[in-house]
């Protein structure tokens, strides 16, 4: 597998290796100590898996009281994934990274806790799945509005169909902190 950096200090692209022939193919989809070697830290508890279809939203998602590190990976179909620093006190607070994710390349994206995540769905259908390092809590969860003006995410679709959650959520400097 290659491990590559994105402009965002801690959030990686991870190009796992395909293994296929006439047959199919075959992917190591995560390995803790080949993973962590490669510079991917964190230890992961719980596992996650989402279906939507085209032009569906998710985010922009992030928990407090317990801050979680995801590595997102798309098993069918193809996403723009986005990750928002929302560290206080870091050099890119309010910085934004995106980059598509599909079930073709198997390419995965590592999150570090600390930032705020988000999907967008290209194709007719996409069934993601992610690793969290740390619990789902309800009590500690937040959000921020996905065409938050004071972030600037270019995403690759307009009118997105969003959770009324979702879509109530606040911008950048109102979100909870």
């Amino acid at each position: 597998m290659q491990v590559v950096a994105t402009a965002l200090e801690g959030v990686l692209l991870i190009e796992p290796k395909i293994f296929g022939d006439h047959r199919g193919f075959f992917v190591e989809t995560y390995s803790e100590e080949r993973y962590q070697a490669a510079g991917v830290p964190g230890r992961f508890v719980q596992d996650n898996l989402s279906s939507s279809s085209r032009g569906i939203l998710r985010g922009l998602h992030y928990q407090l009281a317990r801050p979680q590190s995801k590595l997102v990976s798309v098993v069918e179909g193809e996403i723009f994934d986005v990750a928002v620093d929302i560290r206080p006190d870091s050099k890119n607070y309010g910085r934004w990274v995106g980059v598509k994710l599909d079930g073709t390349t198997k390419k995965q994206l590592f999150v570090p806790a600390g930032f705020a995540h988000g999907f967008a769905v290209l194709s007719e259908r996409a069934v993601v799945t992610y690793k969290c390092t740390d619990y789902y809590d309800p009590q500690s969860e937040g959000g921020i509005i996905w065409n938050c003006p004071e972030i600037g995410i270019e995403w690759p679709i307009t009118e997105p169909t969003l959770s009324p959650k979702d879509a109530a959520y606040p911008s950048l400097s109102k979100a909870r902190r």
